[in-house]
């Protein structure tokens, strides 16, 4: 799979998204409670722009006229339609069994692991050479939210 940088932690606050382009589709990455999730940008009902819509929660009730909200910012709902599904997993909620959208593996890397490592050189066929010359210390403080697809 590849991997694909798509922004900075702190470009995509909590409770927020962002929509981005990749690999020629476009994805809406969300930040739900610091954790960091993607879904392809089209709703399978019609093709809306399904990551524009609302951001919400579920309602539930156990009895009439008592009810809670949970889920709270984890459901999005299309636009076009008010078709709902989970940001976590891209399942619906509305036909469970059949319709769901895509969903990407989101994770948050540091920038120090973006660069191509010893390992990946040496699956290229390279070895190292005898000899090295002085390094200096870098340190990367910045987080950056990478999508794998």
């Amino acid at each position: 799979m590849a991997k694909h940088v798509v922004a900075k932690t702190d470009e995509i606050p909590l409770g927020g998204r962002k929509i981005v382009e990749v690999a020629g589709r476009s994805s809406g990455v969300f930040n739900v409670g610091g954790e960091f999730f993607a879904l392809l940008n089209y709703c399978p009902h019609e093709g809306g722009p399904l990551c524009e819509g609302v951001l919400s929660g579920l309602v539930r009730s156990r009895i009439p006229g008592e009810y809670t909200y949970v889920r709270r910012g984890e459901i999005i709902r299309c636009p076009w339609h008010q078709w709902e599904f989970d940001v976590r997993t891209g399942q619906s909620w509305f036909d469970p069994a059949k319709t769901r959208t895509r969903s990407y593996e989101a994770a948050v890397e540091p920038g120090s692991v973006l660069s191509e490592s010893e390992r990946e050189l040496a699956g290229a066929g390279l070895e190292k050479g005898p000899f090295s010359v002085e390094t200096y210390p870098v340190s990367v403080d910045e987080q950056y939210v990478v999508l794998e697809t």
